[in-house]
């Protein structure tokens, strides 16, 4: 019986070569009606399929890759930036820098450790009683060009 799906899975492997590039395991193993244990069981057996399976995914990991890399040398920020996260370890942070130095004795605050709701609840609190809050400001999309 399992000699039996695994001619079935290796004259599938050929069929859908290109179906099989871009789905892992799992994926394949649900195609089959298998559990995923059971195809990663028939990648043991069988190196043909192991070979076949890994071959696969690194063309189309390698097929993407290539896509991006492409776009990004052309000059598409989304891609540029995708890449240096994912290669090139950037990471977007903000930095806020205090001016003034604390005096000996006082504590300090790390405004950017602090969430949103934290920052207007201190901006609330430092208010003095005099002044008035500050409106509400509404969001308003702003056009963009026609034509």
């Amino acid at each position: 019986m399992h000699k039996a799906r695994l001619e079935d899975i290796n004259k599938l492997f050929m069929e859908y070569r290109r179906l099989f590039e871009a789905r892992d395991a799992e994926q394949i193993a649900d195609f089959f009606g298998i559990h995923r244990n059971t195809f990663t069981a028939i990648m043991r057996r069988d190196p043909d399929v192991a070979v076949r399976y890994k071959k696969g995914r690194a063309r189309a990991i390698g097929a993407v890759a290539q896509g991006l890399i492409t776009k990004a040398r052309a000059g598409d920020t989304t891609s540029m930036i995708f890449f240096l996260k994912t290669q090139a370890g950037w990471r977007e942070t903000t930095r806020i820098e205090a001016a003034a130095v604390p005096e000996e004795g006082t504590r300090t605050i790390d405004y950017a450790k602090l969430s949103t709701g934290a920052l207007l609840e201190l901006r609330a609190a430092m208010r003095t009683e005099d002044e008035e809050p500050e409106p509400r400001q509404e969001l308003r999309a702003i056009p963009g060009p026609t034509g």
